[in-house]
């Protein structure tokens, strides 16, 4: 059996409650109900796109994140846009993205790494960490506004999760399937 994975990073309930925000206000540009808008309580900063992902590569990747991960610390991610992100030939996002970070890039390298020595081929090179706020066809009709919003959120990363997508009646379920907690800030 296979299921289709990936890894996030929780986020804050006041970034969530903000972005929620943010995507209620964008909601008047899907004048043709186009987007499929994610609920605020699946929000999380995506890493790492696995794909189809077997059960017993799920227990090898539990393995190998908590046993390379873990002595990783705790960071700041920041929020600082909203903008339309195509991330392949049939489907684009309404994403909230960070802005280049070091620290960030080397941990979603190292998450990476972990999926490769898993035996599993990773993301493409230009995929960036991003939080899914609507999924929407690649060719659509979404009138962007006029400026994208602008933000300045943060949430501490204290934690990665690898999470199984399915599709639901109401978009995708995400089901968390373990967790890593990283080393303290202080």
């Amino acid at each position: 059996m296979r299921i289709r994975t990936f890894f996030a990073l929780r986020l804050a309930e006041p970034v969530v409650r903000q972005l929620a925000d943010q995507a209620d206000d964008l909601c008047a540009n899907d004048r043709n109900l186009e987007v499929d808008w994610v609920d605020s309580d699946h929000y999380h900063l995506t890493l790492c796109f696995i794909g189809d992902t077997a059960l017993d590569t799920v227990d090898q990747l539990e393995a190998l994140a908590k046993e390379h991960l873990c002595s990783e610390t705790s960071f700041q991610i920041c929020l600082d846009r909203i903008e339309y992100y195509p991330i392949n030939p049939e489907l684009s996002l309404i994403a909230a993205l960070p802005p280049e970070n070091e620290h960030l890039e080397n941990f979603q390298k190292k998450v990476a790494s972990v999926v490769e020595a898993a035996g599993v081929k990773s993301d493409p090179a230009d995929f960036r960490p991003h939080i899914t706020l609507g999924k929407l066809p690649r060719k659509n009709k979404f009138q962007p506004p006029e400026s994208w919003p602008s933000l300045d959120l943060y949430s501490l990363a204290d934690s990665v999760v690898l999470f199984q997508s399915k599709q639901g009646e109401h978009g995708s379920v995400y089901t968390p399937l373990f967790e890593v907690d990283l080393q303290d800030l202080s």
